[in-house]
């Protein structure tokens, strides 16, 4: 039978998963609104 008490207190985490997470939290990524909202502005910039 497992002991989860144990487990918790062995558990440590993938170095390459926190390497990951601080990638992706520092980088700046382009997300659907930021891709609408460029889209807008170019069709009404070529109205005027």
């Amino acid at each position: 039978m497992i002991d989860f008490e144990e487990e918790i207190e062995r558990f440590k985490p993938s170095l390459d998963v926190e390497a990951v997470e601080d990638a992706i939290v520092k980088s700046d990524l382009t997300d659907m609104t930021d891709i609408m909202m460029e889209l807008i502005k170019e069709r009404d910039g070529n109205k005027r």
